[in-house]
């Protein structure tokens, strides 16, 4: 916006500065509320223009104090564990600005609208899924108030199948209305949303080109299943799958250029696990300031037994971030009588920063 001109003389003087005096109320005094103003740049247009250049070429700042305070505090460790057997905060790069993690907690249901028995997207109408889902965020805001939590929607967009397709992967792509059907959920409850892949015999190079366009969308990330990750030929179900440190590192070169192009904050990728085989060479996972990467305890079970797999395949296997997931009926099969409360699962070392309820 040009600035208008004040003239030094003539019958128009005291109209123009008049102008001029308003227009400086109105751009010039809030700047100086928020101390944007700079009291020794010239007066007049100059200020304006510099004022405006000054904001504009400010780009913001991940604040790196906070960061390295939430990490520290994620880390559960007691003051007591020497600084050199610590494995946790890993060390790595930080993210770029807008990063999500570790500044909130997301709590998602996790499942496919077909499917009544893979998660609760499925099993409840919207409206009630959504009541639900608000419940359970404020249950771990309630947890843990210095972290704020975000709702999320985690949507299988692909799913491994028992039977083979014209083209033998054993996979089955979930149609765009009802991808777009997550998103706008996500949106409705200004939340994240996940898109999930269960590769069958496919992979990730075939999968995740055709998720590109969601993926731009700055609220849209991933994740994958390497339980459903199947090799030589092996139908998915028969065993348990497994992914490598080079297909986790193609999904964030993937993820890592989406980000760039478009501008955009960091993507999560989200990673299920519950065996050491299902992730292969977690050393070999390269960390970039593009991508947040979550290692998901999606085990079921009791409660001793789900923390001591969280400890076996997470804890002692430290990438970047980590997750848990609570399952509303397999946890209380017997010999279980309840789910894991908020405060056991946050007692973890390190506490999750991702919930999920299937």
């Amino acid at each position: 916006m040009k600035a208008p001109q004040v003239a030094s003389k003539g019958p128009l003087y005291l109209g123009g500065a008049l102008l001029a005096t308003v227009l400086l109320i109105f751009i010039v005094l809030p700047e100086v509320f928020a101390g944007r103003y700079d009291s020794a740049q010239a007066q007049g247009t100059s200020t304006v223009k510099a004022i405006f250049n000054k904001v504009a070429d400010a780009p913001p700042t991940l604040d790196t104090k906070d960061y390295d305070r939430r990490m520290l505090k994620l880390a559960n460790y007691a003051s007591t564990t020497a600084s050199t057997t610590r494995a946790w905060p890993v060390k790595g790069p930080y993210p770029k600005v807008g990063a999500v993690l570790p500044f909130k907690r997301i709590v998602a249901y996790y499942g496919n609208f077909y499917s009544t028995k893979m998660g609760a997207l499925g099993e409840y109408p919207p409206d009630i899924m959504v009541q639900k889902l608000d419940h359970e965020v404020k249950v771990w805001a309630a947890a843990d108030p210095s972290t704020p939590v975000v709702p999320a929607i985690h949507y299988i967009v692909t799913t491994a199948q028992g039977t083979a397709q014209a083209d033998g992967t054993y996979r089955l792509r979930m149609p765009a209305a009802q991808i777009q059907k997550a998103i706008d959920l996500g949106n409705q409850i200004h939340g994240l949303v996940f898109l999930d892949i269960q590769v069958g015999l496919s992979d990730l190079p075939r999968e995740l080109p055709r998720l590109e366009p969601y993926l731009k969308q700055p609220n849209v990330h991933l994740a994958v299943d390497p339980e459903f990750a199947m090799h030589n030929g092996v139908k998915p179900g028969r065993v348990i799958g497994t992914m490598d440190a080079v297909d986790i590192n193609y999904a964030t070169t993937f993820l890592a250029r989406i980000v760039k192009e478009n501008n955009l904050p960091p993507k999560i990728l989200v990673i299920h696990r519950f065996t050491e085989d299902m992730v292969t060479g977690y050393k070999r996972i390269t960390l970039q300031p593009e991508v947040q990467i979550v290692m998901d305890m999606d085990g079921w079970g009791f409660g001793a037994k789900k923390i001591n797999t969280y400890k076996r395949v997470i804890t002692q296997e430290p990438v970047q971030f980590t997750g848990f997931k609570l399952f509303y009926k397999n946890d209380l099969k017997p010999p279980s009588t309840r789910l894991l409360t908020p405060q056991e699962v946050l007692s973890l070392t390190p506490a999750p920063s991702y919930i999920q309820y299937q």
